[in-house]
């Protein structure tokens, strides 16, 4: 994994692309369902995120296609992304349980959150 921190909109890109390989508009609708609005990827923001994960051999370019005369890329994750993933999940769950107990420990009730 890279030595740097993955940011929110390349966690989520790497998350759109676990299922399967997407083009970029699929990718910022996917992210935008999945953060319930709260994360709407810009164009270039999009590719950014794209480069550095294709950089970081996290995703590559699966396949190209042409669609209503206008060319779409799409997008796979690699196994090295798919670790990258299930390392940053992991990280994320466990700074998820320490500020759980925390709050817990100082009478505030975390909402509950399945499994953890």
């Amino acid at each position: 994994m890279s030595s740097r921190s993955m940011s929110e909109q390349a966690f989520l890109v790497l998350t759109a692309l676990a299922e399967r390989p997407l083009h970029g508009y699929a990718i910022v609708q996917a992210v935008e369902a999945m953060s319930e609005g709260r994360v709407r990827l810009r164009v270039g923001t999009l590719y950014g995120v794209l480069d550095r994960l294709v950089a970081d051999g996290f995703a590559e370019r699966d396949r190209e296609e042409v669609h209503q005369g206008r060319l779409r890329r799409y997008y796979r994750l690699t196994d090295s992304g798919i670790q990258a993933l299930a390392a940053e999940v992991n990280r994320l769950t466990a700074n998820v349980r320490a500020a759980s107990s925390v709050l817990r420990a100082t009478g505030f009730a975390p909402p509950q959150l399945g499994g953890l």
